[in-house]
């Protein structure tokens, strides 16, 4: 995947390239069709992913009356990342918008960028923190704005 635009997803800033053919070596694609569930909340999972193409929905009590959807991700977004940082069951379902391939880094995969270059996986860890942190304020305004 060097060479890729999945480059330029933020957290992949300022990685080595050597931690990101780590990362990319052992990466694995996914296709989705419109509608096709990537994962449901409440399951155990320990990975991120990378939407290549196509469109993910993030979503709340899926499929019940109460059904909220959080987000529309596009390219190059991730999502995934908090059953990575702690082990919980997933917070939301993740639902295909389209015709959707997505790139999957596993939680070995990171685990393996730690114990092989700790300094790598430190900026990694910095990069997806201020992802979610940048996500937290942009609910935080639409939570406000209703």
């Amino acid at each position: 995947m060097p060479g890729s635009p999945i480059e330029s997803v933020p957290i992949f800033a300022g990685l080595s390239p050597q931690a990101l053919a780590l990362l990319f070596m052992e990466g694995v694609d996914y296709a989705f069709d419109d509608g096709q569930i990537i994962f449901r909340e409440g399951e155990p999972d320990g990975s991120i992913f990378v939407i290549q193409t196509g469109k993910v929905r993030i979503c709340k009590n899926f499929g019940e009356p109460g059904e909220v959807e959080l987000a529309v991700l596009q390219p190059l977004e991730l999502f995934g990342e908090t059953c990575l940082l702690e082990t919980v069951p997933h917070t939301a379902t993740a639902q295909a918008a389209g015709p959707t391939t997505l790139f999957e880094i596993t939680g070995r995969t990171f685990h393996r960028l730690y114990k092989q270059m700790p300094e790598q996986y430190g900026i990694l860890m910095l990069n997806i923190a201020r992802d979610l942190s940048r996500r937290l304020r942009q609910l935080d305004a639409v939570y406000l704005s209703r």
